[in-house]
């Protein structure tokens, strides 16, 4: 696209030399006639000539701030690099107009620094960002800002404040009403077969959640996390903070760890691995001295926005933690933990249940693939930002977590632009389809499963009295043997091998998971479940 003839967002990007990690996802040019083109998620936007801003920095930022979609990432970038007077300049022309007072309010709360502003602000209060292209602060939690005459709607707080534009896919994502999904299948099941299938659910995650990061035959590390799933999912204060970050991840590792301090990290940290005896790093957290205070930006999102989709504000949470990356060693699972937390915290999900959102992820390649594209979403295009901002020093430092550490990173500066910023509007797209895919799937599967179990035992004690615990060895034992009686479970229960008896049990199994429609399903789950 010839750079003279761009305006707006993609104007300013080229002339102060910006590069967003976040892509502008809408380019303005002026062409011969209007037209709109999307092409691979992007949307080029062409305007009339008549359309033209003058080619100052208040001309493209008043286009950009009143035709495109705010991009505070390329607004904050563009703010370290101009003059203020500039601006200063730009609101003493006009002390009401609406796109100099939001320029001014945000040029503040992205900076941190204040404007010598020596003329009054004058009109109606505006909103900051317009809440039909973002998610903004519910209505009663907008802040009325008198210095510039604007209601501060943004979200979080200038360490943090995550942004998800309202497109097509994501005002679609954040409408899905989960509630409606599961009660749909209390009503196909039954309220107490779906509150018993609830236990199962919890282990399924717990499992699952730790497959995501290659440890699945963990046995005992693996109930220890379903423990804290059923115990901790909703309850108390935001798990955010020093203390309840300390307490829950000490419940989670467990006191066989070598780390020597509990939450929030004091120590770099990186997610990368080893190839070839060398270090490839996948992305960079914030430094330490920053965590605290983003993690309270994000609290401060989850309160201004209350009462929108619990689908959104799980899909923020859970992102935003991770990105941020605040302790040492424990963040997968924090992040996959804060999804069910949140939906139980907004009502989406009622205590017992727990969605087996990490089972869905881990259930095919494909899935697990756009586990990893979604995370790359925002570490890949960091990460190429990055080049040559970072090394491995000779010697190890160690901090006061006691973590020892030889990672050197000298792009805090640059990054603070994209970590505190972070467009995880694709990001609610996705959990949206885990969501929905969890329930109407994995969580159907696994009812039916329960249900079709529920009968095979009733059918068996009508063939054989004996106790629910030989019943389920009976009925696994029957999967995974394909329909022979083991010698195992045939000297355990003699009774199994009189004439007729196995051939009795074995049809009354196969009628009751043939009657729930079960197929093939007994032995997908034989391997799935940890039952």
């Amino acid at each position: 696209m010839e750079t003279q003839n761009l305006i707006g967002g993609a104007w300013l990007a080229a002339n102060y030399s910006i590069e967003p990690v976040m892509p502008l996802q809408t380019l303005s040019r002026i062409g011969r006639r209007r037209a709109t083109q999307v092409l691979e998620g992007i949307t080029t936007e062409t305007y009339v000539e008549s359309m033209r801003p003058s080619a100052t920095l208040r001309g493209h930022l008043t286009f950009h701030l009143k035709h495109e979609v705010s991009h505070l990432e390329l607004l904050s970038q563009l703010f370290a690099k101009i003059d203020p007077r500039e601006l200063t300049d730009w609101v003493a022309d006009e002390p009401s107009g609406q796109y100099a007072k939001r320029a001014g309010f945000l040029y503040e709360f992205l900076t941190g620094k204040t404007l010598e502003i020596h003329a009054a602000i004058t009109g109606s209060y505006i909103n900051v960002l317009d809440g039909t292209k973002l998610v903004v602060a519910s209505p009663e939690q907008s802040i009325s800002n008198r210095r510039w005459r604007v209601r501060d709607n943004l979200p979080g707080t200038r360490v943090f404040c995550p942004l998800i534009r309202k497109t097509e896919d994501s005002v679609k994502a954040m409408g899905l009403d989960v509630p409606s999904l599961i009660s749909e299948l209390a009503l196909e099941f039954g309220e107490e077969l779906l509150m018993r299938s609830a236990v199962w659910m919890t282990l399924r995650e717990s499992k699952s959640s730790f497959a995501i990061e290659g440890e699945a035959d963990q046995s005992d590390r693996i109930q220890r996390f379903a423990d804290v799933l059923s115990r901790r999912t909703g309850q108390g204060s935001w798990p955010l903070n020093q203390a309840a970050l300390a307490e829950l991840q000490s419940e989670i590792l467990g006191k066989r760890t070598t780390l020597q301090h509990f939450g929030i990290r004091q120590s770099p940290v990186i997610v990368g691995e080893v190839a070839r005896y060398q270090e490839v790093v996948h992305y960079i957290a914030p430094p330490a001295e920053d965590v605290t205070e983003m993690l309270e930006g994000l609290v401060t999102f989850l309160e201004r926005t209350q009462g929108q989709s619990s689908v959104m504000r799980s899909a923020v949470a859970a992102f935003g933690f991770v990105y941020i990356h605040p302790l040492a060693d424990g963040n997968g699972r924090v992040h996959r933990f804060l999804i069910n937390d949140i939906l139980r915290r907004d009502g989406a999900v009622k205590d017992p249940m727990i969605l087996p959102v990490s089972s869905l992820i881990t259930s095919n390649h494909t899935e697990r693939h756009a586990y990893d594209r979604i995370l790359d979403e925002i570490s890949r295009p960091l990460m190429q930002s990055l080049t040559g901002l970072y090394e491995f020093a000779p010697n190890h430092t160690p901090y006061p977590d006691g973590i020892r550490s030889n990672f050197v990173f000298h792009g805090n500066d640059s990054a603070r632009h994209t970590w505190r910023l972070l467009d995880l509007t694709r990001h609610v797209t996705y959990l949206a389809h885990v969501l929905d895919r969890t329930i109407r799937e994995d969580m159907r599967e696994e009812s039916r499963y329960m249900r079709s179990h529920a009968q095979a035992k009733i059918a068996i004690k009508g063939i054989v009295e004996m106790p629910d615990m030989q019943i389920g060895r009976i009925i696994r034992s029957a999967e995974s043997n394909q329909g022979k009686l083991s010698n195992v479970l045939a000297k355990e229960i003699p009774i199994l091998d009189e004439p007729g008896v196995w051939d009795a049990i074995l049809k009354a199994i196969e009628l009751a998971f043939r009657d729930g429609s079960e197929g093939s399903a007994m032995n997908k789950y034989a391997s799935r479940n940890p039952r």
